[in-house]
């Protein structure tokens, strides 16, 4: 019998608490911000958060990755390398990291991930990180199902690729933008997200062609129409992003995406999902209704016009259009159910996303106190559901170990045992004690069926009770439930304590590495960073942008959005006639170079 590839949903954890809801929520695994140094600086945790989130993760089998993924100054190594210890010592079962310093330093053994920021687009790459003793990389979200199949057929290592959330307009980790215009560095954790700003878009005599627009804010990615393919591809670890987002984000998007992927492994038998556990939702998930840019698949099925988002700010889901206005009220021409306290939101005549709340409902009658410009016809959505947002804050877990409870009777008292269903966990205690006959036989079976059969807000849904005994006994309820908790907290710590992580240790080596000379996109910003290309062949090595003291002519931003499609002006594939070529994008008093790579699909943004 072959054995089954582990497939698994890996979600974002701000912290302990949010890390736990993921968990909750259908996570395989969760990944969460070392103290310092991780790629969302506002994000980090203490050990002893990671070390509470891996005892709990540990329980289902699923797993903590850490992330301390930026780019290290020289003055932080001696800190870094004593962090990894401790996240080590927490119980992590990887670290994510950027900096390739860091495989300079003396590691215990803990599995390395590549992050997506370390600009893993081809084979060359992914093969080198394999060759060295990389654990799994984490593709660019850019790439194709077919690179990312071209990849997996030509190398043997695990491969982690987003499936959900907000996308980064550059390739990651070769954004410089933030870093040029205000010193905070995205390779930092310190993004100020630069690309969500209004442009404009000047031609070669710098004369406008588009004027104070979003030019550069790209939708968000939704992926699970293609969890299938890309699991066919290649891909052992689906990941969420958003280790920003609330926890009503959390609970939908990890319970919408759970939802999908054990609907996909139920089809294909030579895979199972990474943890333990059944779920049962007690709200029906829908990404569409969390903050969303809206959607797109990014390039995951090619190159495809529409990625722009049009504004940085949440869309949410699309209920219909206006076929009747009246003076402060409208009808839809959906039948949706629409609350007071919701919130709704419509494109303007500029392309502006306009907010208002609904003030009353009376029947189809939507009405609302703002001033509004709506005409028929617009399109309103809704980005702010309170009935949905109620329900989500009201569910605090859709995850359960399933076991069957066995009450028998022994002849010094009685025995209660607890086995998860797959029959690998078993614990055993017995209640001992003289045997007292039941007076009222009904009353005493009911009261033990009962206690028996509470759970008591614990990971754990009865799945069968059997109870043998020769007749009715009296037995107080205060033993039932005392020797209950007991058993049931055994087996939770049982749970635990069976999990085995895996360890491995990283061997240096001398491997040689595909380029022998880096500039400054290789992100070197220290002396162990550098020692490790060195003893890995490279000749010639920049220092990292944020460190160079002349930032001028050099490229910010490497992206595969590209303005001219997206605006119709491709040469290449649209073919349009007597076009403005556009040559500059303005921020503020700011300008900067456009350069189209039409051979290669990219687009390169200079100082």
């Amino acid at each position: 019998m072959s054995i089954q590839k582990k497939i698994e949903l890996l979600s974002p954890a701000k912290n302990f608490e949010f890390g736990k809801k993921a968990i909750n929520f259908g996570a395989d695994a969760v990944y969460i911000g070392a103290p310092k140094f991780g790629a969302r600086a506002s994000a980090g945790n203490s050990i002893s958060e990671i070390e509470q989130l891996c005892n709990y993760a540990h329980k289902f089998h699923s797993k903590v990755y850490v992330a301390l993924n930026t780019i290290l100054y020289e003055n932080e190594l001696i800190e870094a390398e004593k962090i990894i210890s401790e996240i080590y010592n927490a119980g992590a079962d990887a670290l994510i990291i950027q900096d390739m310093g860091i495989l300079e330093m003396s590691l215990p053994p803990i599995h390395i991930h590549a992050s997506t920021q370390t600009h893993n687009i081809d084979s060359k790459k992914i093969s080198f990180f394999q060759k060295i003793g990389i654990s799994r990389v984490i593709l660019a979200r850019e790439l194709s199902i077919k690179e990312i199949s071209e990849i997996n057929q030509n190398t043997n290592i695990e491969l982690e690729a987003f499936i959900h959330g907000a996308l980064c307009v550059s390739y990651s980790g070769q954004c410089y933008m933030s870093a040029y215009i205000g010193s905070r560095s995205g390779n930092r954790g310190e993004c100020a997200q630069t690309c969500r700003m209004k442009f404009d878009l000047l031609d070669s005599n710098k004369q406008e062609i588009v004027k104070d627009k979003h030019i550069m804010s790209i939708k968000d990615m939704n992926r699970s129409a293609s969890i299938s393919e890309m699991i066919d591809a290649g891909i052992s670890s689906l990941k969420i992003e958003g280790r920003m987002k609330d926890e009503n984000y959390l609970k939908n998007v990890t319970s919408f995406y759970r939802k999908k992927m054990d609907s996909v492994l139920e089809q294909k038998k030579e895979f199972k999902k990474a943890s333990i556990g059944k779920y049962y939702f007690d709200f029906e998930p829908d990404a569409e209704i969390t903050f969303n840019r809206r959607y797109s698949e990014y390039f995951l099925k090619g190159r495809k016009p529409g990625l722009n988002s049009e504004s940085p700010k949440s869309v949410g889901k699309e209920l219909g259009k206006i076929k009747y206005l009246g003076e402060n009220y409208f009808i839809l021409d959906s039948i949706t159910k629409i609350s007071n306290g919701d919130g709704l939101c419509f494109f303007d005549k500029h392309n502006e996303l306009v907010g208002f709340s609904v003030n009353k409902i009376e029947g189809e009658k939507i009405f609302f106190d703002n001033i509004l410009k709506l005409t028929k016809e617009t399109v309103i959505f809704r980005n702010h559901d309170h009935d949905f947002i109620k329900k989500l804050s009201n569910s605090e877990n859709a995850r359960f170990i399933e076991i069957n409870i066995k009450f028998s009777e022994k002849e010094t008292g009685f025995e209660l045992e607890a086995q998860t269903i797959d029959k690998i966990y078993l614990v055993k205690k017995e209640l001992v004690g003289n045997k007292e006959t039941a007076k009222n036989i009904e009353k005493s079976q009911e009261n033990l069926i009962s206690q028996l059969k509470k759970t008591g807000g614990t990971i754990f849904k009865i799945k069968d009770l059997e109870i043998n005994l020769s007749q009715a006994y009296f037995i107080p309820i205060s033993e039932i439930n005392r020797i209950r908790r007991e058993v049931l907290e055994e087996l939770y710590i049982l749970l635990g304590s069976k999990y085995i992580k895996e360890e491995k240790l990283f061997e240096k080596s001398n491997f040689p590495y595909f380029e022998e000379i880096l500039d400054y996109k290789a992100n070197v910003s220290n002396s162990l960073a550098e020692k490790f290309y060195i003893n890995h062949g490279v000749k010639k090595i920049e220092a990292a942008f944020e460190l160079q003291k002349n930032k001028s002519g050099k490229t910010l931003m490497t992206t595969k959005m590209c303005i001219k499609f997206n605006m119709g002006m491709c040469t290449k594939y649209q073919k349009p006639e007597n076009i403005v070529e556009p040559k500059f994008l303005k921020l503020n008093n700011e300008i900067f170079n456009l350069d189209f790579d039409c051979d290669n699909c990219v687009m390169k943004i200079g100082s």
